[in-house]
């Protein structure tokens, strides 16, 4: 980044099964954000979408929903960005490159998805376009069985990640209990998670219904300016990195268990930012599926490749403990609106920040850190974000 830009709004609707159709969720969401903020519709210079879509709905133009919002937003330029699950982070990178360009200042990001009118074999389908399709064999998995491929690889190389993996399933789900915008509010125990069963079924072997994140619609929406014009708002929040890197498509191609996207996507941010993962208060990472979440936890640092089960055996990611790890819930019990993830991310980092978190709170929160992927691994995003004083 050669500037720095700031958040200064966030809006999110409920995450869940929604009666509204996709215009109405982006619209909730696009108010709130401009009402949070405090700031004039007329005052936004251009507005992003992230939206994945892949069928799943018909409104193929929806970028220009945003508009429906205020009418001053008529005649703003408006895009969509689509980079699978993590469409609404490179909706955000496309705001921050605007601002860094000059060619606006404050813009309006929103992530949206409408999902659960689709069947789940429609949905299954519409996901598994986000992988290669020009190898027969990887073309033929869906992404609950990719998923299934990394958990079978991890136990052949390191160790069996199943206990690790409900241990996940169980803690994002207790964090979601707190968290009102989150589709599921049901706790699971470990035994719960853990075992087979007619409720708890293997959706994709070794992978568990537990261990699949959920098919969810919703909205989330961010209001990026200016460092020095976010003097301006009653609340703030800077990023001190924002980084992406992009894989290989073809799995065949890369080590997929050794998480290298990430992996590298993390080392750039943390030196962007000139931070630690120790200095980081929070985290909000993408746990499509819970082994993700685990290999996510070796990316970052926290512990060696193949222990990633350490850092839930010693406390690290658990509320109270030195890095909590998705206490909205994560994808797994949050939900997973697949254009509005990576906003949705943001948008609840933002309100740790800037001490609006609700009963999700993390007292005194200075340092976030996002983590949004798209694929398997494929593209990556790491953003740091910082309490911005007055």
């Amino acid at each position: 980044m050669t500037s720095t830009i700031s958040i200064v709004g966030s809006g999110h609707t409920k995450f869940g099964r929604l009666d509204q159709n996709l215009e109405q969720m982006i619209v909730e969401a696009a108010r709130e954000a401009i009402a949070e903020a405090a700031i004039d519709p007329a005052a936004i210079d251009a507005v992003f979408l992230g939206h994945f879509n892949s069928g799943m709905v018909s409104d193929g133009f929806a970028s220009s929903l945003i508009h429906q919002a205020f009418p001053e937003l008529r005649f703003v330029p408006a895009m969509r960005a689509e980079n699978a699950c993590a469409s609404g982070s490179a909706a955000i990178h496309a705001g921050i490159n605007a601002i860094q360009s000059g060619k606006a200042r404050t813009v309006l990001v929103v992530g949206a998805e409408k999902m659960t009118h689709r069947t789940t074999e429609d949905v299954t389908t519409a996901l598994a376009g986000a992988g290669y399709q020009n190898d027969e064999a990887e073309k033929a998995l869906s992404f609950p069985q990719v998923f299934g491929v990394a958990a079978r690889a991890y136990t052949e190389r390191y160790q069996n990640p199943l206990d690790a993996m409900a241990k996940i399933s169980v803690k994002n789900h207790g964090n979601a209990m707190l968290n009102p915008l989150a589709h599921m509010h049901r706790e699971f125990t470990f035994e719960e998670a853990s075992q087979v069963s007619n409720k708890n079924p293997e959706i994709a072997p070794p992978l568990r219904l537990t261990d699949c994140s959920l098919v969810t619609d919703g909205a989330a929406a961010i209001v990026l300016t200016t460092e020095e014009n976010a003097a301006n708002f009653p609340h703030s929040a800077r990023f001190r990195s924002a980084v992406q890197v992009s894989d290989y498509l073809p799995m065949s191609r890369r080590d997929f268990l050794a998480f290298e996207g990430p992996d590298l996507a993390f080392r750039k941010a943390f030196d962007e930012a000139g931070v630690d993962l120790a200095d980081v208060n929070f985290a909000e990472v993408h746990d499509c599926f819970t082994i993700a979440e685990l290999l996510t936890y070796e990316a970052m640092g926290l512990t060696a490749k193949g222990q990633g089960q350490r850092a839930l055996e010693d406390g690290t990611v658990y509320r109270g403990g030195a890095l909590p790890v998705n206490l909205s819930g994560g994808l797994k019990a949050k939900g997973h609106p697949v254009g509005a993830t990576g906003v949705s991310m943001h948008a609840l980092a933002f309100r740790q920040l800037t001490g609006q978190a609700g009963d999700i709170q993390v007292p005194e929160a200075s340092l976030g850190l996002v983590f949004n992927m798209g694929g398997a691994a494929v593209a990556n995003y790491v953003s740091i974000l910082e309490t911005q004083k007055a």
